[in-house]
């Protein structure tokens, strides 16, 4: 009888320990790692709550924000595996789809992330009040390795100026050094881009309030006769602080990119999670609220540099045909 008792012990210690495992397989976690760019600029901040809100939504998925040098170096990551998706703006996206200065890359778009309006920003009592007034002074011109100086490259080459010869042109290591630096006037100008953007946001609720700087409506027919990619956009009155009229100004939509071999099940998880929580990630960060589906569609170049398991969550939803 005790060793009858015995082997049933035994067997019911075996079959407790296969649920266990079982059960642990069943709460695996898909690791994702995404490349974000350095502390102090939009990406950390967009790619921080990104992963807080998809971690939160859905508890097999393990998001993992990095910061790295930003959209230059991104792609390559991406390209070699050594990211899974990362956040890249729109020039660089633009010049890797299209192959210039390098080979077309196979990367794929997650999302669109938020549409970025480029302009710079001076100290409220500035005596500049044109992007010709900036010329020939210091101008911190954003992160290297990050997608803001590729934009007002293509901006300003539209005026037909050059970023480095017509400027003092100053690359910062890390995005959040810009803002001190027109403060205590070691630059004239900060260049940057989007709504609700980190850099903006500190000089124009510091002490002294802050102006910003864009191209007219003429500098834009320009700009946009010569870089068709780049797209007309405004950012609303209220924006930042002190910010009373809206700001016609040009730029692009910033996006998260995969590997182009992440698996289409995955891709289309990430999907269904991301636009099943638009709105809370809307509530935690302003400018996520254009990280929509719909957005993604009409921001994509074309349908086919869509992942294709998104792309099947947005057929499956209506927003793609």
């Amino acid at each position: 009888m005790n060793i009858a008792c015995i082997v049933c012990a035994g067997v019911l210690l075996l079959a407790g320990s296969a649920a266990a495992q079982d059960g642990d397989k069943a709460i695996q976690k898909t690791t994702i790692s995404l490349g974000t760019a350095t502390p102090g600029g939009g990406f950390p901040l967009y790619g921080d709550a990104f992963a807080e809100v998809m971690n939160d939504a859905d508890s097999t998925l393990s998001i993992l924000p990095r910061n790295t040098k930003g959209s230059t170096e991104n792609i390559p990551l991406l390209e070699a595996g050594q990211l899974d998706i990362a956040l890249v703006a729109g020039e660089p996206a633009y010049e890797a789809f299209a192959g210039i200065g390098r080979p077309r890359t196979s990367l794929k778009i997650l999302t669109a992330m938020y549409s970025s309006p480029g302009m710079f920003v001076v100290r409220a009592d500035s005596p500049y009040k044109s992007i010709r007034d900036l010329v020939g002074k210091p101008v911190a011109f954003g992160a290297r390795g990050s997608g803001l100086p590729i934009l007002s490259r293509y901006m300003l080459d539209g005026l037909g100026l050059k970023q480095d010869e017509d400027f003092q042109s100053i690359y910062l290591d890390r995005a959040g050094d810009g803002p001190a630096m027109v403060l205590d006037g070691r630059v004239a100008a900060l260049w940057g881009a989007g709504i609700g953007w980190p850099g903006f946001a500190a000089l124009a609720g510091s002490a002294g309030g802050a102006r910003f700087i864009a191209p007219d409506a003429g500098e834009i027919a320009r700009i946009k006769a010569k870089h068709t990619f780049l797209k007309p956009l405004t950012v609303p009155a209220g924006s930042y602080p002190n910010q009373s009229g809206q700001i016609d100004t040009l730029g692009s939509w910033s996006f998260i990119l995969a590997r182009a071999d992440l698996d289409d099940g995955v891709a289309y998880r990430l999907a269904r999670t991301l636009h099943g929580v638009e709105s809370a990630f809307c509530r935690k960060l302003a400018q996520a609220c254009e990280t929509t589906a719909a957005n993604t569609v009409a921001a994509a170049p074309s349908l086919e540099l869509i992942h294709p398991g998104v792309l099947s969550y947005f057929r499956e939803i209506g927003v793609a045909k």
